[in-house]
């Protein structure tokens, strides 16, 4: 008996230190309204005190003219890497390359800024590579400031660039190697690309494409956001690049199929080259809550039917084309206050922002925006929806300027859906909602002030 009583004080004592050990770690959802919370103050000072690199002055005395130049980078990996993408794969390495991946890279000049943009064929711009290249940036590089970032969020491409627990579940275990390749790849795209800059002309491009796009999230419940966004340039040689971005997601191949593969907007890019354009590069616009039109024999019948459609949709004669004026370049670059992270455990029990940072990992978190004449491009660290977007694109045109959002600028903090369906218990509003209520109108608002600040 006294050998059961031990054992049985033992179990007590181990259970309340469990108890207790998880008690410090969970807590209830703070519903604070933003307008009320100290970061949005904070966001309100760094925006108001802001200053674009760029802008009117600047072209006084520079050749008025916009210059470009691109370039690509293979970044296809010599032998398997872990595959980022869906969870359920654990990370588990590709069995075969379908289609090479690259970084791709264009650089804009008006002969006083410099600005760079920057798309990879990858599920984010992870945060380890935008460490890593920022080392690399040298004197006379582009600042990162003033370097745009987007990628394709392909579910089939290199992983291993993550780390925290949650990574070996996303992109697989962290392999400092592939950092370091990814990170040299993003530098030599963008030296590479700024070797080539001519003249140019830039007009831009808006498609409708509302068939190859759906609301994943509630369905026909929702909105949809079924405007390709595109910037097309041609230079004093007479070639054409273009840069374009939808809202789809990238996800027509399914978690079974483990290959290497930039999904559709490989397909869209390959078949745009092949055709009307030397150079093209694409980027997930606002693709929370939007998938794509799956249908075909098999997944990559799939692929091909949706670039297919895409490319239809922006080649068509009813696309609105708004030539662009002189030669304006500005680049903003700022933090993005935030409340503490809550990953959802239940619909009301959240994980402390210690635990998630220790989960997670913790990495700058920022936003980006990018003015080309007529065009301003908003970079959002997330998943953004594109039930968000038609408003803020409404607001951009009242001030004269064409906006496209895209999503995955080097930083991340999960999805971005609207407010409305905040309390569902969905995937991307309960798994990958990490920061609280209001982040749709927050979002909106921080959009907003920076079309103000470069209007």
């Amino acid at each position: 008996m006294k050998v059961l009583r031990i054992i049985f004080k033992i179990i007590g004592i181990f259970l309340l230190l469990l108890v207790l050990a998880i008690a410090t770690m969970i807590t209830t959802m703070d519903k604070t309204p933003y307008q009320q919370m100290a970061y949005y103050k904070e966001w309100k000072s760094l925006i108001g005190g802001a200053k674009a690199v760029g802008g009117p002055a600047d072209t006084v005395g520079s050749s008025d003219a916009l210059q470009a130049g691109w370039a690509k980078v293979n970044i296809t990996p010599a032998s398997p890497t872990p595959t980022a993408g869906y969870g359920n794969r654990r990370g588990r390495p590709y069995t075969a390359v379908h289609d090479s991946v690259y970084v791709r890279a264009m650089v804009i000049d008006n002969g006083h800024t410099k600005a760079a943009i920057v798309a990879a064929d990858l599920l984010i711009i992870p945060p380890t590579v935008i460490e890593s290249l920022k080392s690399k940036l040298k004197p006379g590089d582009i600042p990162f400031d003033q370097i745009y970032f987007g990628a394709t969020h392909s579910h089939n491409s290199v992983g291993g660039w993550g780390t925290g627990i949650s990574s070996l579940f996303f992109s697989g275990k962290f392999d400092p190697a592939i950092v370091e390749n990814l990170a040299n790849a993003f530098h030599k795209a963008i030296t590479d690309a700024q070797k080539k800059v001519e003249p140019v002309q830039l007009t831009y491009m808006e498609s409708l494409d509302s068939v190859d796009i759906r609301n994943r999230l509630v369905g026909e419940e929702g909105g949809i956001d079924p405007e390709i966004r595109s910037a097309a340039f041609v230079n004093k040689s007479g070639q054409k690049a273009i840069l374009s971005s939808f809202a789809a997601h990238s996800t027509v191949l399914n978690s079974k199929n483990i290959v290497l593969s930039r999904d559709y907007p490989g397909a869209l890019v390959d078949s745009l080259e092949k055709g009307r354009y030397n150079f093209a590069m694409y980027m997930a616009g606002a693709v929370g809550s939007m998938g794509p039109i799956e249908e075909g024999t098999d997944d990559f019948d799939e692929v091909k039917n949706q670039a297919f459609g895409v490319q239809n949709a922006l080649l068509s004669p009813n696309t609105i084309k708004e030539e662009s004026k002189g030669a304006l370049l500005e680049t903003l670059t700022l933090p993005l206050p935030l409340r503490d992270p809550s990953p959802r455990l239940t619909m009301s029990i959240v994980l402390r922002s210690w635990a998630f940072k220790k989960a997670f990992g913790e990495y700058p978190v920022f936003v980006k925006a990018l003015r080309i004449g007529n065009i301003l491009m908003v970079g959002m660290p997330c998943d953004f929806s594109g039930e968000l977007t038609a408003p803020l694109d409404a607001y951009a045109k009242s001030k004269g300027l064409n906006l496209m959002v895209t999503s995955f600028n080097g930083g991340y903090i999960g999805y971005i859906t609207h407010d409305k369906y905040f309390d569902r218990d969905l995937y991307e509003t309960k798994t990958m909602s990490w920061y609280g209520p209001y982040n749709g109108a927050y979002l909106q608002e921080v959009i907003k002030d920076i079309i103000d600040k470069l209007s």
